[in-house]
C-alpha cells in the first residue's frame, strides 16, 4: 500500500502539466492541422500522437494526442472551452483528460483470484496508476488478502435468484466510492441490462477463451472436447450481448492432445492475468476508443 501511494504521488507531480486529447469524427483533410495549430496557439507541447482512419474517402478518423502545457490546471477549463468550434467543424466525438487525474477503479471477482492478485501486483509494484477504491465479491475467499492491502472489500452474495438486490447494492458501493470505472476479474456472474446501461463502456471482463470461441461458461473444457491447438483469453468491454462486446486485448498459447482439461485451466489462467492487465493498463492511459463493436488502441 505505502509503496504504491508513493507511486502514485510521484506519478501525479511528474505529470501535473500533462493531458490527453481522444477525438473520433468522420475523416476529412485538415483535422490534425486545426487540432496541432490550436495546441500551438495555447502554448502547449504535443508529446505523443496516434492516428487512424477506417477510410481516408469517407471514414471515421481517430486521433490520440498526448501534450504537455504549462499552468495546465489553470488553463483546462479555457482549453475545453475554447476547442468547442474546432469540434463543432469536424462534428467531433472528443474528450481532454488530464493524466495527473488517477481514475478509480472498481474490481469485482468470485473465487479463483488469479486476475485479482495480478492486477493487485501491478498495483502494488506502481506499475498500474490507478486508485484501486474497492473490491466487491460474492466469496469471502479474497477477503484477507485484499484487506491486508488496505483495500475495502465487500462481501456481496449473488446467483440469479437474488441478482437484482445484490445489483442495487453494489451500484450504491459504486456511487459511493465514486467509481471511475469496473473490471471483472473472473466474476463469474452474468450483470443485468441494468447494470451495464448504467456504466457504458466502463466496464472490462476477461474472458477464458479466444473469443468469439467457446462462448459463454466452461470454454476449457469444450475446448478440450474439441481439441483445439491453441487456447487464449480475451479481455472486452461488457455489453448486453454475453461474451460479444468490444474486445480491447486477447493472447493465445500452444496446446496438444497430452493436455487435459486441468492443464488448460492452468495455461490459461497466466494468459488470463497478463491479457486482463493489459486492457485495464490501456484503458486507464486513454489508449482506447471504442467504435461500433470493435476497438482503436493506440
Amino acid at each position: 500500500m505505502k509503496d504504491s501511494m508513493v507511486a502514485v504521488n510521484t506519478f501525479k507531480n511528474q505529470h501535473i502539466n500533462r493531458a490527453r486529447l481522444l477525438i473520433n469524427c468522420p475523416d476529412q483533410p485538415g483535422i490534425v492541422a486545426a487540432v496541432s495549430q490550436f495546441l500551438f496557439e495555447n502554448g502547449a507541447n504535443i508529446i505523443e500522437s496516434n492516428q487512424y482512419t477506417t477510410d481516408p474517402e469517407g471514414g471515421s478518423f481517430f486521433l490520440r494526442i498526448e501534450f504537455e502545457c504549462t499552468d495546465l490546471k489553470e488553463k483546462t477549463t479555457a482549453l475545453q472551452h475554447e476547442f468547442i468550434p474546432i469540434a463543432e467543424k469536424f462534428l467531433m466525438d472528443y474528450a481532454f483528460t488530464n493524466v495527473a487525474t488517477i481514475k478509480k477503479m472498481a474490481i469485482f471477482v468470485s473465487k479463483e483470484p488469479h486476475c485479482l492478485q495480478e492486477l493487485l501486483w501491478e498495483w502494488q509494484s506502481g506499475d498500474l496508476m490507478a486508485e484501486i477504491s474497492l473490491v466487491i465479491s460474492n466469496h469471502e475467499d479474497a477477503r484477507t488478502f485484499v484487506e491486508s492491502l488496505g483495500i475495502p472489500f465487500y462481501y456481496i452474495p449473488a446467483n440469479r435468484e437474488i441478482r437484482e438486490q445484490a445489483e442495487k447494492r453494489q451500484l450504491q458501493l459504486l456511487a459511493e466510492y465514486d467509481v471511475d470505472f469496473i473490471v471483472l476479474a473472473r466474476y463469474m456472474q452474468i450483470l443485468t441490462p441494468q447494470f451495464v446501461t448504467a456504466h457504458p463502456k466502463r466496464i472490462i471482463n476477461i474472458h477464458h477463451s479466444f473469443l468469439p470461441a467457446f462462448v459463454g461458461a466452461n470454454p476449457y473444457e469444450r475446448a478440450y472436447e474439441r481439441g483445439v491447438k491453441l487456447i487464449g483469453a480475451t479481455s472486452h468491454y461488457v455489453t448486453n450481448d454475453l461474451d460479444e462486446g468490444p474486445i480491447i486485448e486477447q493472447s493465445t498459447k500452444r496446446v496438444n492432445h497430452r493436455n487435459r482439461v486441468d492443464d488448460l485451466k492452468k495455461i490459461g489462467r497466466a494468459i488470463e492475468r497478463n491479457v486482463l492487465a493489459r486492457a485495464v493498463k490501456w484503458h486507464i492511459e486513454d489508449r482506447v476508443i471504442v467504435h461500433r463493436n470493435k476497438t482503436i488502441v493506440f
